[in-house]
């Protein structure tokens, strides 16, 4: 067993399930709280930041099985078990993204066909790269019920000086930019978390692209902006440090609400 996998708790891996999803074939972590009941329960697709993998936060999963939540933690292209060196950079992050884009419905179809994931119930999330991957996705028609961010943006005006936009063109970065896109977006509850002190994504973007949204919706009670002091987590940029139970806690009480109750 590969150590990442030994590593996770027996809890988890006694509920997890690894699976090659969608015509990708991405390496997906599935957890199920009782895979022998046959019961279709609610679940979050859910992607990893760059230089990361799917394995690496047991502690959220573990969260959303005891809720009574299924999970499908998805490895981001050339991440985990699709490992690439050329992927790793900071200037390939777009590319990641905009793979990722491309598979996040196909994964969502492969667990409709299993039977024992509630899609109509199916929320979605990620944190950096993946966090972005998903706002890109829920700027176009969808039918996720919920959606979770950590650590991202959608307003990328304040990230291009970061090399994942730089030698890419206006144009496409103009197509992809959540920002420009709010009228595609459907009123779903939403919740984001960001440290105040992020070094690599500024919370000012996040700030002004969760206010735009607020704007947008009929009912802005359906948004959620979770911002952290200091978490002593490297860069400030991810994990939440000192801060990370706190953080999971919140994360999971949001899906357990609108996923749930």
């Amino acid at each position: 067993m590969i150590e990442r996998f030994a590593q996770m708790p027996s809890a988890l891996r006694s509920r997890g399930r690894w699976e090659r999803m969608g015509r990708a074939q991405a390496p997906c972590l599935l957890v199920h709280p009782d895979w022998e009941s046959g019961s279709a329960v609610p679940a979050v697709i859910w992607m990893h930041g760059r230089t990361a993998h799917k394995e690496l936060d047991p502690g959220r999963y573990l969260r959303w099985m005891r809720a009574g939540i299924g999970a499908c933690a998805v490895d981001l292209p050339g991440h985990g078990e699709r490992y690439d060196a050329s992927l790793q950079d900071g200037s390939r992050t777009l590319d990641v993204v905009m793979q990722m884009l491309e598979e996040i419905d196909d994964i969502a179809e492969a667990l409709r066909e299993m039977n024992v994931f509630d899609v109509q119930r199916l929320g979605i999330g990620g944190a950096s790269a993946g966090g972005m991957a998903a706002l890109v996705r829920l700027c176009r028609p969808h039918t996720f019920a919920c959606a979770c961010v950590e650590a991202t943006t959608g307003s990328w005006e304040r990230q291009l000086e970061r090399p994942m936009f730089r030698n890419v063109s206006h144009e496409l970065i103009e197509r992809l930019n959540p920002m420009k896109h709010l009228e595609s977006w459907r009123e779903i509850p939403f919740q984001a978390l960001h440290a105040k002190l992020d070094q690599w994504v500024a919370i000012e973007g996040q700030a002004e692209f969760m206010e735009a949204l607020r704007r947008r919706y009929r009912d802005p009670s359906l948004i959620e902006f979770i911002q952290f002091e200091q978490t002593g987590a490297p860069s400030e940029h991810i994990g939440f440090g000192k801060l990370a139970a706190q953080a999971k806690d919140r994360q999971r009480d949001f899906f357990r609400r609108w996923l749930i109750a």
